[in-house]
């Protein structure tokens, strides 16, 4: 892992998150504590050395001519260590100590209460008092004290401080790593088992009552997960079921005209017909394969839209009159409707219904265009021979055609996926009851 770079795993990162934040937190905590202790300290240093001065200054006495006497106690060795007594600003008493310790004391000697700290390499405090007579002083009390064990008292804290924190700061990662590795366990191991049960397609799901709170919805998305690829997958083998099953016929027909023009020399009207009939089963697979891309793309790449329902039914009516001028011709009629679908999907919503009502409609085929509240109705109504009651909604099977021997080409995917299509876009198609013909109804979102 390169300097700076964050961990790449969850645990790795919570783990430092949770050392970061503990660092802060300690660190503003040791040097509170390192702060309030240095200030005690000193704190005791200053009653230490007051008191010393206080105390040695109770046992003189100041004259009215100037002079100090001293009631000197029974034991005042202790008493006198470190301690500098002046008549104005004449030494009477020194106690043994450096001439830089000397010397500070001398600076101190006549000029009232004050305190300094010495920088030689063993400090010192000295505390000057005032010996008055009356309002006038007449001597100076100095006493000191080694600074070196509290110096060392506040070192040895800080540096102990510090070891500790580092300990503590090692434990908090190491348990932090171990507690996140432990509670991330299940979901690393629901991550592989979700993997498995995807790649060998198994019915295995996750149970929510077999998992803590808080990994039950994660396990619900996954069941959910799994379902959604176990139906793509469903449906994928359908769609390729249903294909391989509707190319068989006319590749099968394909094999035969080929065969039999191979076969033997034929005659020009022999060879037309062969090949009308390859080129029409050609033209049959072709239609299978593009309904099928049809509604991959539009079911991976659907594009939000508005557009009018008349127009779209009076353009395709049109197109179908060119491509085909012997079918009955489409009427639109109703009100001028704004659907929430772009022009593209209207399109192949609209072109399988009219392509079935085109093969079964004797002489009329109808588009009627309507409103009800939020929603648009698209009815498509031919005068053919209908729906036979035993099929039904079957109709919109994958594969299923109402009249299979009508003659009629047709790979059986039109219905299906113009429900498809009309259903990804928030609406439906059924098979409304009709006395005459087929009639198909189409809702969509209003626009």
């Amino acid at each position: 892992m390169r300097i700076g770079r964050p961990p790449a795993t969850l645990r790795g990162r919570l783990a430092l998150l949770a050392l970061a934040t503990t660092a802060i937190w300690v660190a503003a905590l040791t040097a509170v504590f390192n702060v309030e202790l240095g200030s005690r300290l000193r704190q005791q240093a200053d009653d230490l050395v007051r008191t010393r001065a206080a105390a040695v200054a109770a046992t003189m006495e100041a004259q009215p001519d100037g002079r100090i006497i001293e009631h000197e106690p029974a034991d005042d060795t202790a008493l006198d260590v470190g301690i500098w007594i002046y008549q104005g600003t004449t030494a009477i008493q020194r106690p043994s100590a450096s001439s830089a310790l000397q010397d500070r004391a001398d600076q101190l000697a006549g000029g009232g209460e004050s305190s300094t700290d010495t920088s030689e390499p063993h400090a010192f405090r000295l505390y000057a008092l005032p010996i008055t007579a009356g309002d006038r002083q007449v001597g100076t009390v100095v006493a000191s004290v080694g600074l070196d064990a509290y110096r060392y008292t506040a070192r040895s804290v800080l540096a102990g401080s510090i070891g500790l924190c580092a300990l503590l700061l090692t434990g908090v990662y190491l348990l932090t790593r171990t507690v996140v590795g432990r509670a991330l366990r299940p979901v690393s191991e629901m991550s592989t088992r979700a993997a498995e049960w995807s790649e060998h397609g198994t019915a295995h799901r996750f149970g929510a009552e077999s998992h803590l709170a808080e990994l039950s919805g994660l396990a619900g998305n996954l069941n959910q997960l799994l379902d959604r690829q176990a139906a793509m997958l469903r449906h994928e083998q359908q769609l390729t079921a249903e294909l391989s099953h509707e190319l068989r016929t006319p590749l099968a027909r394909i094999t035969a005209e080929t065969d039999w023009l191979t076969a033997r020399p034929r005659d020009a009207d022999d060879q037309r017909t062969s090949h009308e009939a390859i080129a029409t089963a050609a033209a049959r697979m072709q239609q299978i394969c593009e309904t099928l891309l049809s509604e991959a793309r539009t079911r991976d790449h659907q594009v939000p839209g508005r557009s009018a329902v008349a127009d779209v039914a009076r353009a395709l009516s049109e197109r179908s009159s060119q491509e085909h001028p012997e079918s009955p011709s489409v009427t639109v009629v109703g009100d001028d409707v704004t659907v929430g679908v772009s022009t593209v999907l209207m399109e192949r919503i609209l072109v399988p219904l009219l392509d079935n009502a085109r093969r079964y409609a004797v002489g009329r085929i109808t588009v009627e265009c309507g409103r009800e509240p939020g929603r648009v109705l698209v009815t498509v109504v031919d005068d053919g021979c209908g729906v036979p009651e035993n099929v039904g909604e079957a109709v919109f099977e994958a594969g299923r055609r109402a009249h299979p021997g009508d003659g009629h080409d047709g790979a059986g995917l039109g219905l299906p996926l113009a429900r498809r299509l009309a259903r990804s876009a928030g609406g439906d198609i059924i098979l409304a009851p009709s006395s005459e013909g087929a009639r198909f109804v189409v809702s969509l979102p209003a626009g």
